[in-house]
């Protein structure tokens, strides 16, 4: 039994908190790591794994060894990178990234090809997705996040911060009037976002004189997609506050006008997400460094 292998398996399993996603993400038959895991319990003589109705579970002695496989692997994932590094080889492996849909396609799949061509030796595996997902369960090295974090037992990386503008097509300004301050929003229709999870249309905010301020929108139509967000708002159904990035296009052609200018959305923080202890991975390390890249070079992004 490779000891080493052996541990990797362990791990994966207790991060995916399942056989089935574990050998998805390590690309291995389930029965493979059962028998593994069979066969690294006979070998240390004890219980690690014990499944309920609902989930797996460590017992005490599975507990001690999983915090102690995760030293050890550190260790190794250390050695390796310092001696790869002295040597001059270049970061290899398998690297799976999470990107918010519409910001991984509008901002980081445009570029891909330049890391890509820097880096050839890492497999990257990109997924796209605005549902926020756990990284260990899924298997992922790290998560680009938009907003304030909430996993706490994760290590994020501030790489920006993301501008918004509120915004609205000629027409609809034609029609409407143009609001002077953010309080003459009771008099508009909006496009409104909400929450995928929860169901409820955010509120808005804007930076007023140092300070933050809130205020619910009357909405003209709701949606959970930023991208049909700027379809509504180019079609004149009303004001929207969206990510800059998005509509700068739109801005600079005409198609969009911004408003309220002088009173601007609160940005929110670009951050990346990734597993304690993992950032020493060499091919994590310079896909951080190029996504900070990538970032400081957006005006709109910057912090």
């Amino acid at each position: 039994m490779d000891r080493l292998k052996a541990m990797q398996t362990f791990v994966r399993i207790v991060e995916a908190n399942s056989y089935t996603k574990a050998a998805e993400t390590l690309d291995l038959p389930r029965a493979a790591l059962t028998a593994t895991i069979k066969k690294l319990e006979a070998f240390l003589g004890t219980q690690l794994l014990q499944r309920t109705t609902r989930r797996l579970s460590l017992t005490p002695d599975g507990a001690d060894y999983f915090r102690k496989c995760l030293e050890i692997l550190q260790a190794v994932e250390d050695a390796e990178s310092t001696y790869r590094g002295q040597g001059g080889g270049p970061p290899r492996g398998k690297l799976r990234v999470e990107l918010p849909g519409t910001f991984g396609r509008n901002v980081v799949m445009p570029h891909i090809a330049v890391f890509c061509r820097r880096y050839p030796e890492i497999d990257l595996v990109v997924s796209l997705s605005d549902r926020v997902r756990d990284l260990t369960e899924e298997g992922a090295d790290c998560a680009l996040r938009i907003g304030a974090l909430q996993d706490s037992a994760m290590i994020g990386r501030q790489l920006g911060s993301m501008r918004f503008v509120t915004c609205a097509a000629p027409s609809y300004l034609q029609q409407h009037g143009v609001p002077q301050v953010w309080s003459d929003l009771g008099e508009h229709r909006c496009v409104s976002h909400f929450s995928g999870r929860t169901g409820r249309p955010f509120d808005w905010d804007f930076v007023v004189d140092g300070r933050v301020v809130t205020t619910e929108v009357r909405s003209a139509i709701a949606v959970n997609d930023a991208e049909a967000s700027v379809s509504c708002v180019l079609q004149g159904m009303g004001l929207a506050q969206i990510a800059r990035y998005q509509v700068r296009a739109h801005l600079t052609s005409g198609a969009l006008v911004e408003v309220l200018a002088t009173t601007p959305p609160t940005p929110m923080p670009v951050s990346l997400l990734y597993p304690q202890g993992r950032m020493a991975s060499p091919r994590l390390r310079v896909f951080a460094e190029w996504l900070a890249e990538l970032v400081r070079q957006d005006a709109d992004l910057q912090s």
